[in-house]
């Protein structure tokens, strides 16, 4: 899943994605300063403000690889978001995301065997990936669509929904255990109490 990958933000520190988002719902997009799409920095920090809460998670990586829209440092492209679109959601180090020299979260986001329905080559700047709280990818969204789209949301509040249902599950696995425990526990107390009857029979016999 894309939880065991280590990447480095947008200061150059190392993060390692399943100790800093283990449960979140990911929103990855592959994000350009001087694209026709930098516009969606804005619908992207509207849908983490709406949502974070409830455990989204954006992550974006700026690349290059496309019509050369990102020639910034990692610095001027921190500055740019903060102050052109005033992006909070988490920003990462410039990376390439197609050809040989591809990150190698994005050899696993566009691996078709690994994810046979959202893999392939990336086309454009932010295109995005929808990965559960399991770090497994979801679904995959071109550029032409906004992370604000009624498609895109959906999906989201549906993967952020998805840790309710497993709460739900892990606490009736939960009563279950207890239960059987009790009732173990239970009948190791009538065999006790009942060896103790048959031994105090024996004594007075």
């Amino acid at each position: 899943s894309v939880l065991d990958f280590s990447v480095k933000d947008i200061d150059g520190k190392d993060t390692k994605l399943g100790e800093k988002y283990s449960g979140k719902v990911l929103l990855i997009v592959n994000t350009a300063s001087k694209c026709g799409f930098t516009p969606q920095y804005a619908d992207l920090e509207a849908v983490y403000k709406k949502y974070r809460e409830q455990g989204l998670e954006v992550l974006a990586f700026p690349s290059n690889d496309f019509g050369g829209q990102e020639p910034g440092t990692n610095e001027e492209i921190k500055t740019f978001c903060s102050t052109k679109f005033d992006v909070t959601f988490p920003l990462f180090s410039k990376i390439p995301v197609k050809g040989d020299a591809k990150d190698p979260l994005y050899a696993f986001l566009t691996d078709t065997a690994k994810n046979p329905a959202t893999g392939g080559d990336i086309k454009w700047n932010f295109t995005k990936f929808l990965g559960g709280r399991d770090g497994k990818i979801i679904a995959r969204y071109e550029s032409k669509v906004k992370p604000t789209d009624a498609e895109v949301t959906a999906a989201v509040e549906k993967a952020l929904a998805a840790r309710g249902r497993q709460l739900e599950v892990q606490a009736s696995e939960a009563r279950v255990t207890l239960e059987t425990e009790l009732d173990r526990r239970a009948e190791e107390s009538r065999q006790k109490e009942s060896q103790a009857a048959e031994k105090a029979a024996r004594l007075e016999a």
